[in-house]
């Protein structure tokens, strides 16, 4: 092993927080307060012994080539369609973020209509997301510094190239949904934060708004809160044909919601005369799309695999609801409404297939997929007889396609080339079984023909949480792993959604350790099968999954070499004292409750590190504009760490600066996946003479 590491002092304080009867020490409370000088200085001083070990590493400076060459391919988006309009980003390869384009019809050529990269010289200023009007002569678009959630939103008027002088201030978690007279847009949003707190201050008191064009922020109509629930996610979104607006409300981060309906017309003002539709909020009920005056959702009531349920508006009396499209075998992942049809994207052992029903639920047929991989991203609309979708698998670029249902004709829509040869290659779907019996799948890619001589570096890749299915898709910094003999591998656990609804609730709130013990399965069968063994294998996630990679380490230090968790959710007893935390009690459960408290406490990375024992090397990954997960949970886990590590593997951090908690501009991601995947190589003991390449 390499010499110990000489870190940065983390003065441990003297603060002990009581639950129950039960007195837990926070020591690093003092990295809490983000704007504090101390912190700043720890964590500048912390980046350096981090660059510094980062800089040596064997393979640092041919990945940073070798991964600019693998990301520089084109990359397009999902169109939004209006008034025949099509409207998409695109990403040449290397830009730092993605131009937004319009074409009048599929043929025409691409107009930019707002470059991004012009936003900040830097890259600093991210564009969150756009709304086109639907009579596309105006674009909303959000912003974010260092890619933060707060956004602030303005509207470029598409005829002239320009900025209107609009500004929306405090948008987050938010929806842009257009009236059809293009004359505004519902958007949600937040009572202002405290000054010096805006990135960690708890949030409270989303509303929904409508904004005229040509007014300022002051005069928006507020629309839709709950000042009964000030904690709750309350969303808009304007049916196409324009008729209404669909609320849905959210009490924590999960899917399940109320939903409400306010009838639009040509009134001067909007608010009022907003009507229930379903009130529980015990399950899933999201909006598809809508003809007339019925609305086709995708619900999970009394059905964990989901269904498609038809609601007239004019008569939204449960007794009166129709299901389209029963539940099936497999679980419907996503829905659209295209053509007068219903495209239903179910997964089957997290495979995608598309069926195509009518809006009766007559079944016709399959839409035939390029390959077994991918869906992602399904839109379609109801005057237009095709569907969009994106398509991809582990060792195939994402590709937009357009399906015309009535030439029934599939085609690709601004292809990439690929820059990888894929035949090397091959993925493998397998299966293990966890601790309790349970079949978990996992998809492992490599180079094809290996030797089951437990030689190859190997990493593992896993979420499990908040009802979100890991699909096995194409990422750009992966072949450059497999090219240095790695394997790399995507794990289907408990928590997610790929078995629906019920393999959601088998990993959530008392049942996380299922999701840890899923994970250990797959990796104990790797060793056991010889693909690799405890010295070669690592492990990475972020955010639920920075989580999930803390509490294995702790769990078993033994069956993994390396760590890497990214944005991670690390302090379970206070996560929900920050930002939106407060929202993630319907997964997690809160160390307020003492039945709560008694479950959390034992699986908290935080707090479940035991001095002298030898953990994986680690580094652990976050940004100064998080403020989802705020960085100070992986501040504190570093420094509680790094006093508890046994042995000379290192216990790093790196945080990245104008970042947040998903956001990097194309040459700062670069930057980090080349840092993770050296650290990587070095701590597996990847080959240290130059690979061997797929051309491109």
């Amino acid at each position: 092993m390499s010499p110990r590491l000489s870190y940065p002092d983390s003065r441990p304080g003297e603060v002990v927080d009581v639950y129950g009867a039960t007195p837990v020490a926070d020591p690093y409370r003092w990295m809490e307060d983000l704007e504090s000088p101390e912190v700043a200085a720890w964590v500048a001083a912390q980046n350096a012994v981090t660059r510094a070990h980062l800089d040596r590493l064997p393979h640092r400076a041919s990945l940073v080539g070798r991964l600019t060459g693998l990301w520089d391919y084109s990359r397009t988006s999902v169109p939004v369609i209006e008034s025949g309009t099509l409207f998409y980003s695109r990403n040449t390869g290397l830009q730092r973020q993605a131009p937004v384009y319009m074409r009048h019809a599929i043929g025409a050529g691409p107009v930019m209509v707002l470059d991004p990269n012009a936003l900040s010289p830097d890259g600093s200023i991210s564009l969150a997301r756009y709304a086109p009007s639907p009579d596309a002569t105006l674009l909303a678009y959000a912003c974010a510094k260092g890619g933060a959630d707060w956004e602030t939103v303005r509207i470029r008027d598409l005829a002239t190239g320009g900025d209107r002088d609009d500004e929306v201030n405090w948008v987050r978690f938010s929806e842009l949904s257009w009236t059809r007279d293009s004359r505004g847009f519902f958007y949600s949003r937040y009572p202002e934060p405290p000054s010096h707190k805006v990135l960690e201050a708890a949030l409270s008191g989303q509303a929904i708004f409508y904004h005229r064009v040509g007014t300022p922020q002051s005069e928006d109509e507020l629309i839709y809160q709950r000042l009964d629930q000030p904690t709750w996610i309350v969303n808009g979104t304007v049916t196409e044909n324009g008729r209404y607006l669909l609320i849905r409300t959210y009490r924590g981060a999960d899917n399940n919601n109320q939903l409400h309906y306010l009838a639009l017309g040509d009134r001067s003002r909007l608010a009022g005369d907003i009507v229930p539709v379903v009130e529980t909020g015990d399950a899933e009920y999201s909006p598809i799309g809508a003809c007339g005056s019925r609305i086709y959702l995708r619900c999970d009531k009394d059905a964990p695999n989901r269904r498609v349920i038809a609601v007239d508006l004019e008569n939204p009396d449960p007794a009166a609801w129709k299901v389209v499209v029963p539940e099936q075998p497999h679980a419907i992942e996503h829905a659209a409404l295209a053509g007068g049809r219903l495209i239903v994207h179910y997964l089957e052992d997290v495979r995608s297939r598309l069926r195509v029903f009518g809006l009766d639920g007559n079944a016709e047929g399959d839409l035939a997929l390029p390959g077994v991989g991918t869906v992602s991203t399904l839109e379609g609309r109801a005057d237009t007889p095709g569907v969009w979708f994106g398509f991809s698998s582990p060792l195939v670029p994402g590709t937009v396609y357009q399906y015309d249902h009535e030439a029934q004709r599939l085609a690709p829509f601004e292809p990439p080339v690929a820059p990888i040869d894929a035949g090397q290659y091959e993925t493998r779907a397998l299966f293990a079984r966890s601790k309790d019996g349970t079949r978990v799948p996992f998809f492992l890619t490599a180079r094809k023909g290996i030797a089951l001589d437990g030689s190859h570096p190997t990493m593992l890749y896993g979420y499990g949480g908040f009802s979100i299915s890991v699909l096995p898709a194409y990422r750009s910094d992966v072949p450059a792993w497999l090219e240095l003999g790695g394997i790399f591998v995507t794990v289907n656990l408990r928590g997610g959604a790929e078995y629906g609804e019920s393999w959601h609730k088998a990993g959530y709130l008392d049942k996380k350790q299922n999701v840890f013990d899923d994970f250990i399965a797959v990796a104990e069968q790797l060793v056991r099968e010889n693909y690799t063994q405890p010295s070669r294998l690592g492990m990475m996630g972020g955010s639920n999954g920075g989580l999930l990679v803390g509490a294995v380490m702790e769990q078993r230090p033994d069956l993994f070499a390396v760590a890497m968790p990214a944005v991670g959710v690390m302090d379970m007893l206070r996560y929900d004292r920050f930002t939106g935390g407060r929202l993630w009690a319907t997964e997690y459960g809160s160390a307020t409750d003492p039945a709560q408290f008694a479950y959390l406490i034992k699986y908290s990375p935080l707090h479940n590190l035991n001095a002298g024992t030898c953990y994986p090397a680690t580094l652990v990954t976050t940004a100064d504009h998080d403020d989802r997960v705020v960085p100070s949970h992986s501040f504190k886990f570093t420094a509680a760490l790094q006093a508890a590590q046994g042995c000379d593997r290192p216990a790093l951090i790196r945080v990245e600066t104008q970042g947040s908690h998903g956001y990097r501009p194309t040459d700062k991601l670069i930057e980090e996946k080349a840092d993770q995947w050296a650290f990587a190589a070095a701590h597996l003991g990847a080959a240290t003479s130059a690979p061997v390449r797929a051309s491109s």
